[in-house]
């Protein structure tokens, strides 16, 4: 499948819109947690076998973005785009079928193990095309469609709970409910293969810069910088802080203020799950905006080191003010998006845009280890306090200052980035036809 070229007078503008499909779609996957209730009552699976595939997919994501990185440069935007629908409905339909034959492990291998291959693919195919079209503003480009991986939830959340209202919360009724999801995004996906386009190598319009233009270097001389494994720090430990807050987001305030005399209740504390997704998907397109006035070193200047700060103010006063817990919560989780959506940006500028993608999905196997990282760090850390008595918002204390200490990591790994040493670039111009034709005309003995 060749990607389609924009023919002349094609608006760049229309590629965010396609890139939104694809990512409006996936980004279901924070949404997991609707279905964990219902598949834990109609299987009798326990909390954590109900997140396994969850935890399956985000893996996958990862290591099938690592690995098909380079398969997305070479085959295009729509391609990708392609697979990713592929996989990622039929995640839905084998679901679809395992919650009907009440098979559990047909649930994990469709929505963990093939689902995720989509996610990976889908997440990171886009990517390439977006900095090829918006080489000016390569953050706010990448951070209008990654916004969508952060606010998907916030579409199939209550979209997925009405229908299991509808259907039931029985075997049949997630059956039924899963079969919808993979059919309706196939369609939603389907749009953004037929709308998306990669720019014409030459003629374009008049006052569209040119990608091509200076540092390129490839995902394989990438690999071999020392700007991509500290940029692969700096990407973890972001990530890390965030994600700790985001898994345990409802019990953790609810902890915070239990001994208080205004506690927070069941409802009070989904709403603060909502608002963290909001805060996630703002500072997607928000910071990453931000990265292209001030520089991409700049913002994660202040992710890491503004981060540490929202982390000491909630560890040291945050049971005393609902609000300043609340606020400085937001905070962080704008970071966390933020932080995903200026990486692509970041290594543009760093490695050029020659095979961002590819490397974008190298870069990602930061996340698959942030999302082991983040959760294992404050759940153990509050199930260890808890068996030591305490409660409230001693279960966090500790967590929260590691949180601070890798967020420091980070900030210094972000401080050592340099740009990339020349013996790392690669030519992208076209060989001149004269050199071409007088190497043609050697003899093979040469």
């Amino acid at each position: 499948m060749s990607p389609p070229v924009a023919p002349p007078g094609w608006s760049r503008w229309l590629v965010p819109p396609a890139a939104l499909s694809v990512h409006l779609s996936i980004g279901q996957a924070y949404a997991w947690s609707v279905f964990k209730p219902p598949l834990e009552s109609a299987l009798g699976l326990s909390g954590t076998q109900s997140a396994l595939p969850f935890q399956l997919g985000i893996v996958m994501l990862g290591l099938s973005a690592a690995f098909g990185g380079t398969l997305v440069e070479r085959h295009g935007p729509r391609w990708a785009m392609t697979v990713a629908l592929v996989c990622f409905s039929s995640g839905f339909l084998l679901s679809a079928l395992g919650a009907a034959l009440e098979q559990y492990w047909l649930i994990v291998l469709g929505y963990g193990f093939v689902g995720g291959i989509g996610l990976g693919i889908g997440y990171i195919s886009p990517v390439s095309t977006l900095i090829k079209w918006f080489p000016d503003r390569p953050g706010m480009a990448t951070g209008i469609a990654i916004m969508g991986f952060g606010g998907g939830a916030l579409i199939a959340s209550p979209w997925s709970a009405q229908m299991l209202e509808s259907f039931g919360t029985d075997s049949p009724g997630i059956a039924l409910a899963f079969l919808v999801h993979g059919l309706t995004y196939a369609v939603f996906m389907l749009l953004g293969v037929l709308l998306v386009r990669v720019p014409r190598p030459k003629g374009r319009a008049d006052g569209e810069p040119d990608a091509l233009e200076g540092v390129q270097v490839s995902a394989r001389g990438a690999v071999r910088t020392p700007q991509f494994w500290l940029l692969w720090i700096v990407l973890c430990m972001n990530v890390t802080a965030g994600i700790g807050i985001l898994e345990k987001a409802a019990p953790m305030i609810t902890d915070f203020f239990a001994d208080t005399s205004t506690p927070v209740t069941v409802t009070a504390a989904a709403g603060f799950v909502a608002l963290l997704s909001a805060a996630n998907m703002a500072g997607r397109i928000g910071w990453s905006s931000a990265s292209d006035l001030i520089g991409r070193k700049n913002i994660y200047r202040v992710y890491l080191g503004a981060g540490a700060l929202m982390y000491a103010l909630i560890a040291l006063f945050g049971d005393s003010s609902k609000v300043l817990f609340v606020l400085c919560a937001l905070v962080v989780l704008s970071f966390y998006g933020g932080g995903f959506a200026t990486a692509p940006a970041y290594l543009k500028d760093l490695f050029g845009t020659y095979q961002v993608g590819a490397i974008h999905g190298r870069l990602l196997t930061a996340w698959s280890t942030a999302g082991v990282l983040g959760p294992l760090i404050v759940n153990w850390i509050a199930d260890r306090q808890e068996e030591a008595g305490r409660h409230g918002s001693s279960l966090y204390g500790l967590s929260f200052v590691i949180m601070i200490g890798l967020l420091v990591v980070g900030f210094v790994a972000n401080e050592l980035v340099r740009p990339v040493h020349v013996r790392h670039h690669v030519s992208t111009a076209p060989e001149p036809k004269e050199a071409t034709d007088a190497r043609r005309q050697q003899p093979e003995s040469a």
